[in-house]
């Protein structure tokens, strides 16, 4: 890992300057960054263990405090190349990052980019990147609402691989593909041979309303169990008024039902997402989702009919300081088939209260 992190460092930080011009050395920004949020949930099924769901990957302990993330970020940047370098320590790199190997799961960034056109914004950008899927991101301040949906938490947060990305001159368009190693993974699946592909498509007509499209194509299972997997992120966040905002997404995917099969399995999940800011410190925002898994190919229940789940919750923010801000967010679950356990037995309902506390600089 310290040679990897070594080579980055000189690749990205060193190397550049000296081929730069002179312009570009004057533009030339490295920029230092670190975020951490606390929190605490208490779920009243009250869980034995201090996991919650197998679902949930943020956020997912029962009654105690702990850091869901937190990381340092180094950023340089020049008119011709971009590098960032993130290190992170957190539930969430725990959790989502499980099946890493051991160096690889502190990293929560670690990328370089060139722009391959002299009077276009055009860049190709490879390494360890932020998902292009999703209208959420694993930084909680940056989110409308304190959790994440069960879209985001059972769809990519990062990825490894290579894109190509252009911007329009004027903002509106922004366009990208990308190979990547996988669904979610940093080193490639043991077995697997296959590369995986994405799209994303963003277009801003104004400052009001963002429309996104993005996808991912290819096999995230060894060769001998090669499952072709496909999958669609469409959503659209609308400034409505200077108060109240919106975000609706769909999310639907399908994936081989064995190797070779023409027959599928699909997953869909619907969201709306709500926010009024009433004043520069406080805002009061909700959430109602739909994650229909009937196959288990993202979430087994190992029940007649699945996952299905209707989702909601509603969430009070403070921002105490510029860079500090303390949410409370009440969120429950209504499930088809009796999957959530309390006191030994199964049930259909879960209700939880998560706090946080998030900080930046």
């Amino acid at each position: 890992m310290k040679k990897y992190i070594a080579a980055f460092l000189l690749a990205g930080f060193f190397l550049p300057k000296a081929q730069n011009t002179d312009s570009a050395k004057t533009d030339a920004k490295l920029k230092i960054s670190a975020y951490a949020e606390l929190f605490y949930t208490y779920d009243f099924n009250e869980p034995s263990g201090g996991n919650r769901q197998n679902f949930l990957y943020s956020y997912n302990r029962h009654n105690e405090v702990n850091l869901n993330l937190g990381f340092i970020k180094a950023n340089y940047e020049n008119d011709r190349m971009r590098a960032n370098l993130a290190l992170m320590a957190g539930t969430y790199a725990q959790d989502n990052l499980a099946a890493e190997q051991d160096a690889l799961k502190y990293v929560n960034e670690a990328n370089i980019g060139i722009k391959i056109s002299k009077t276009k914004n055009l860049w190709i950008d490879a390494g360890i990147m932020p998902s292009h899927i999703g209208w959420e991101s694993a930084i909680g301040k940056d989110n409308v609402n304190l959790t994440r949906s069960l879209a985001a938490e059972n769809s990519p947060y990062f990825e490894t691989g290579a894109k190509v990305s252009y911007t329009s001159d004027n903002g509106k368009w922004f366009l990208s593909g990308l190979v990547l190693n996988g669904w979610q993974r940093i080193a490639k699946a043991e077995g697997n041979k296959s590369l995986s592909f994405g799209h994303q498509i963003t277009f801003k007509p104004n400052d009001k309303i963002t429309l996104n499209s993005s996808s991912f194509i290819g096999n995230d299972k060894p060769q001998d169990d090669k499952r072709m997997r496909y999958f669609h992120d469409l959503y659209g966040n609308f400034q409505l008024t200077d108060h109240f905002s919106t975000t609706l997404g769909f999310d639907v995917g399908a994936e081989q039902k064995e190797k070779g099969s023409e027959s599928y399995n699909l997953w869909y999940s619907p969201n709306v997402l709500m926010k009024y800011q009433f004043d520069d410190q406080w805002s009061l925002a909700g959430r109602v989702e739909y994650f229909s898994d009937k196959n288990g190919v993202i979430i087994a229940t190992e029940t007649p009919n699945g996952f299905q789940t209707l989702g909601y919750s509603l969430n009070v923010d403070y921002q105490i300081l510029k860079n500090v801000v303390f949410r409370t967010e009440a969120r429950g679950f209504t499930s088809k088939d009796a999957i959530f356990v309390k006191n030994d037995n199964f049930r259909q309902g879960n209700f939880f209260i998560t706090t946080s506390l998030a900080a930046w600089f």
